[in-house]
């Protein structure tokens, strides 16, 4: 059911970075990313993917993690991801993609979700990715989604009294992710 496999889909950090993820699996990801809405149907996304190690260890270095957990500098080696879906933005086609993006983005980590997978998207990394990975300059990455096998435990679990939605990892690195209730976030409109 599809409610389950949302509440599955979180964002996972720590992989089991052996286990390779094949090109058909990749490209049926972003196929769900194309099948997906799009702002006024531009389609301006285009996707890269990436899934050897030594392009991995390129784009780990130029990757944020984690914002929240300031003393965790992000996976260590053998739990890093096992591949990369780049998200980028033909200029050439628009100057914005933010809906297309959420989308987009959301469909490829469902669908990992669905085949025992697992990704986290990054909005965090140094310009230095776009050199690094020769995209021309009428491509501009938006997003990196990191994908694998999780190796972690993450929670999801109603926010506290004081409303504190950080997330955060417990002794046995349980991932924690506090949620706003329904109630705190729906507001019902007029009745006529």
């Amino acid at each position: 059911m599809l409610s389950k496999i949302i509440a599955e889909t979180r964002s996972y950090r720590m992989f089991w970075q052996a286990e390779s993820i094949d090109i058909a699996t990749r490209k049926e990801l972003v196929d769900l990313a194309r099948l997906g809405g799009s702002a006024r149907n531009v389609q301006p996304l285009k996707y890269l993917l990436v899934n050897s190690p030594s392009q991995n260890t390129k784009i780990f270095s130029q990757l944020g993690w984690a914002g929240y957990l300031k003393d965790w500098p992000g996976p260590v080696e053998g739990e890093r991801p096992s591949a990369y879906i780049i998200c980028m933005l033909d200029t050439r086609l628009s100057n914005t993609a933010e809906c297309d993006l959420g989308i987009g983005t959301q469909n490829v980590l469902l669908g990992a979700t669905e085949k025992g997978l697992g990704g986290c998207r990054i909005a965090s990394f140094s310009r230095e990715l776009e050199s690094i990975l020769n995209i021309p300059d009428y491509l501009q990455i938006l997003m990196v989604l990191a994908l694998g096998k999780p190796k972690e435990k993450v929670l999801s679990e109603d926010s506290g009294p004081d409303g504190d939605i950080k997330y955060w990892r417990d002794a046995s690195h349980v991932h924690h992710v506090p949620k706003r209730s329904l109630a705190e976030i729906v507001m019902v409109g007029p009745v006529d």
